[in-house]
């Protein structure tokens, strides 16, 4: 049940607000094109001067590489208490085929009770959703201990490098826990699946396509290369299972070119390299040292039935599977405001990928929930959205669980 305090706290939620906040976030585009310069830059100094002229203080503004920049601010109480940080990052993938779109992607715009766009759910929400929650527990007036910490960050959506220079800068030494406001429904999700992404590169001879004897057909080998991946992924499903909250395990060529990009394509040339991008997604059960055996195993059995097979895998980056348990404050925290502000008992679930939190909670052990509004299944497609209400429903659930959650009995080693 919700006190008089908790009461008051949320009647400073200004709906109209939080959506111009989201519309306006939405509005600058933060996709990474490097042909062009864009980065997240627009997104960094609007949230920047927001910050200067809502919450009266001064952001950290850190580069992370050349025209990325990570965002600090700590709100501290200056009473002992705990730190909570609310985690988002400000990039976004590309809008793609813009013709594909009902709504202009960077336009914000409103039907049907839903805000439309790329990033308005991935994550734009969520950042208007952190930053909204700080507002309203500073302008509220209601008592609070510890720190409060926005750590928006950029480069989610690659190689994570922002939430990496930030705990390599020092900024999560004293969190003891984090809400991270990726799309999820709402829902309290308590592990993040994990990640292994791979280059395969097979390399062949140039030929007259009238002539391919001449040469040797990286393409066909790199077919071969795919439909055996594609076997491993089935027998490690047959093998693993469903995962409860994290679903099946996965391999899943995300790109193949031949030749490679930037060399030039013609119709009646075959090329001489082929190149490939695979997402590998994991569950509890695997071991990525153990999978990334196999894969090699592959390419060595497929080059003793081909003399002309020269096939490499790199392994680029490996994240690993994250967890946490029910019982943890943060999560008790916010299933309490769950029941509190909707009613119902709240759905447990599991990140479907990797998130800033898989970082946090594997290299600093923080308590990292992913309980962001959105629609779980609409990410890095065509009219990206978020609900208005779904919006609205987690501000109220952010603000009641960061009062519940600083306000428990302070830890005396803070």
């Amino acid at each position: 049940m919700l006190n008089e305090t908790e009461k008051k706290l949320l009647s400073f939620i200004n709906r109209d607000e939080l959506v111009r906040l989201t519309q306006d976030l939405v509005r600058i585009d933060s996709v990474i094109r490097p042909e062009k310069g864009n980065t997240e830059a627009g997104v960094v100094r609007f949230i920047a001067d927001w910050i200067r002229r809502e919450l009266g203080v001064e952001p950290l503004i850190e580069e992370v590489v050349p025209g990325r920049e990570n965002i600090i601010v700590t709100i501290d109480s200056g009473k002992p208490g705990p730190c909570l940080m609310f985690e988002g990052h400000t990039d976004v993938v590309s809008e793609g085929n813009r013709r594909l779109w009902t709504h202009d992607p960077f336009g914000g715009e409103i039907a049907d009770g839903k805000i439309y766009g790329r990033g308005a759910c991935d994550m734009k929400a969520g950042l208007a959703v952190n930053l909204l929650t700080v507002k309203t527990m500073m302008v509220s007036g209601v008592d609070f201990q510890g720190k409060m910490r926005l750590g928006l960050v950029c480069d989610e959506e690659d190689l994570m490098l922002g939430i990496q220079d930030y705990i390599r800068r020092g900024h999560a030494d004293d969190v003891d826990a984090c809400l991270i406001s990726e799309p999820e429904e709402n829902q309290l999700c308590l592990s993040m699946k994990g990640a292994l992404r791979a280059v395969v590169r097979v390399t062949g001879k140039m030929a007259h396509g009238a002539m391919p004897l001449a040469g040797i057909n990286p393409t066909i080998r790199m077919a071969r290369i795919v439909l055996a991946f594609e076997a491993f992924e089935k027998a490690e499903m047959a093998r693993h299972g469903e995962d409860e909250f994290l679903g099946w395990p996965s391999v899943t060529f995300t790109v193949v070119q031949s030749p490679p990009a930037g060399e030039p394509a013609q119709l009646n040339v075959m090329p001489a390299e082929s190149l490939a991008y695979v997402d590998i997604r994991t569950v509890p059960s695997q071991n990525h040292e153990e999978i990334k055996s196999q894969l090699q195993e592959i390419l060595k059995g497929l080059a003793a039935d081909d003399p002309d097979f020269k096939a490499e895998i790199e392994f680029i980056a490996d994240k690993p599977l994250v967890s946490m348990d029910k019982e943890e404050p943060i999560v008790v925290h916010a299933a309490g405001a769950y029941r509190d502000i909707t009613g119902r008992e709240p759905v447990y679930n599991g990140v479907p990928g990797a998130t800033d939190g898989t970082f946090l909670r594997d290299l600093k052990g923080i308590p990292s929930l992913v309980n962001g509004p959105g629609p779980r299944h609409v990410p890095h497609q065509t009219d990206e959205y978020v609900a208005i209400d779904e919006l609205e429903e987690a501000l109220q659930l952010y603000l009641l669980t960061t009062y519940r959650y600083l306000n428990q009995p302070a830890d005396p080693s803070h």
